[in-house]
């Protein structure tokens, strides 16, 4: 399958278009949640606390969802996929021993009250949703290990029927919910855990067939565990990086003219990007899978599939359809929802260069480079930051635009810097390097 030089547009779309149907239909997850959660008495208090537990949550399972990757990189055949199978286990374990602590110690309730803010009434109801919701790492990890097979053996349309199972599961666990009168924050933590368990076992079930009936064979030397620490650890790094940047972000928010305002517009806007963003969040696997078969082509389809979410959320910002889906589907009032278009024309330019960076960073997954991903995730932090400190101190009236814009940048610093690498690298940097020596 990887051999041939023969490569359609066709063969690139039939890849390409599951992967991003399923990763947007995943964000339909929070919403059946949320809907369920709101149905409840005391909506705000069970929705808050359900919040907090998915927040601590999201930062545990990162180590989970980097063997997606690992596994699409590393495994050819059944061999490497023991090794990564093992390496898998040892941080599973090492993960739930973290996550059994916090949900059975006191250091659970310090940091739910003092990092995460809970008060001492919600303490209970965060703890209990989180205690169902550490069950999901397990079968977030296990769904990832096959996935990487799934997505190497490029059939990928079995991601978006794992994730169509998932959410009927979801649907139907819900509907139970609400029908028995069953609606606490840990009701969202079991309606995530069955939905996650379903696509766990479709993704087992599918990735399972494919090792056992054969790998289709890639050139590349053996697999070590030296390999797999070097490639995963740094990739963990990276997401962990990223998943700091946006609670930064609403910290320095804070300190806006108008708080309220522009946490509000800036979390809509940054909601509505990252779900147009969210389906091409799987650009790099192209590398992966067919660079080294046409690297034209994959080059032309990422150009013509980068200009995409830019022209859906220029539809949003400069037509009436911005405002019909923000009042609409997003139930904002029209302050909010002015506001919110005016931050989202600023988040234009992440969406021109967030598919490029996840491409370059395919570049260096190919090459088993991940560690020099650190640096432009480093940049992206550092360009945030700053960026958010100067334009809160001399434009605070620019409310959720300054996150915005300091996104953006942060973004654009990220794709020079792996830009800079990538040529770096490159055959021709490096004759060049060897003639003026």
């Amino acid at each position: 399958m990887h051999s041939s030089g023969r490569l359609s547009y066709g063969q690139l779309s039939a890849f390409f278009i599951p992967l991003g149907v399923s990763a947007s239909l995943t964000s339909i997850t929070h919403v059946i949640i949320n809907g369920t959660l709101s149905r409840g008495e005391h909506a705000a208090f069970i929705i808050a606390c359900y919040a907090i537990a998915m927040s601590l949550f999201s930062i545990l399972e990162r180590p989970m969802i980097v063997f997606r990757q690992t596994s699409s990189a590393l495994v050819t055949d059944k061999r490497s996929f023991k090794l990564v199978s093992i390496f898998f286990i040892y941080v599973l374990v090492a993960t739930m021993l973290i996550s059994v602590v916090i949900a059975f110690s006191p250091l659970g309730h310090w940091i739910y009250t003092t990092i995460f803010g809970a008060t001492a009434n919600m303490v209970g109801a965060v703890s209990l949703a989180f205690k169902v919701i550490i069950l999901v790492i397990i079968f977030s990890g296990i769904r990832g290990l096959y996935q990487g097979i799934i997505i190497t053996q490029l059939a990928t349309n079995w991601l978006t029927i794992g994730v169509v199972a998932r959410l009927i599961a979801m649907f139907i666990t819900a509907y139970l919910m609400v029908s028995y009168d069953f609606i606490t924050s840990a009701s969202g933590a079991i309606i995530f855990l069955v939905g996650m368990l379903i696509e766990c076992l479709v993704s087992i079930y599918k990735g399972d067939s494919l090792l056992r009936n054969g790998l289709d064979p890639v050139d590349s030397p053996p697999l070590v565990k030296a390999d797999i620490s070097k490639f995963y650890f740094p990739l963990m790094y990276y997401f962990l990086m990223q998943t700091i940047l946006t609670p930064v972000i609403y910290i320095l928010l804070a300190k806006s003219g108008n708080i309220e305002m522009s946490i509000a517009s800036f979390a809509l806007a940054f909601s509505i990007t990252n779900l147009i963003l969210g389906f091409f969040m799987y650009t790099h696997q192209l590398v992966l899978q067919f660079y080294a078969v046409n690297k034209q082509k994959v080059v032309k389809f990422v150009i013509f599939a980068s200009i995409i979410p830019t022209l859906l959320l220029c539809l949003l910002c400069y037509t009436p359809l911005g405002m019909a889906f923000m009042q609409g589907v997003m139930g904002a009032d029209e302050a909010l929802s002015l506001a919110t278009i005016t931050v989202l024309k600023f988040f234009i330019i992440k969406t021109l260069v967030f598919p490029w960076v996840d491409f370059l960073n395919g570049f260096l997954m190919l090459r088993r480079q991940t560690k020099k991903m650190l640096f432009a995730q480093m940049a992206n932090l550092v360009v945030v930051v700053s960026t958010m400190v100067i334009l809160i101190q001399l434009f605070p009236q620019l409310n959720g635009v300054n996150g915005a814009i300091a996104a953006s940048l942060g973004e654009l610093a990220g794709l020079v810097i792996v830009g800079i690498i990538i040529y770096r690298m490159s055959d021709h940097f490096k004759n060049k390097k060897l003639l003026s020596e």
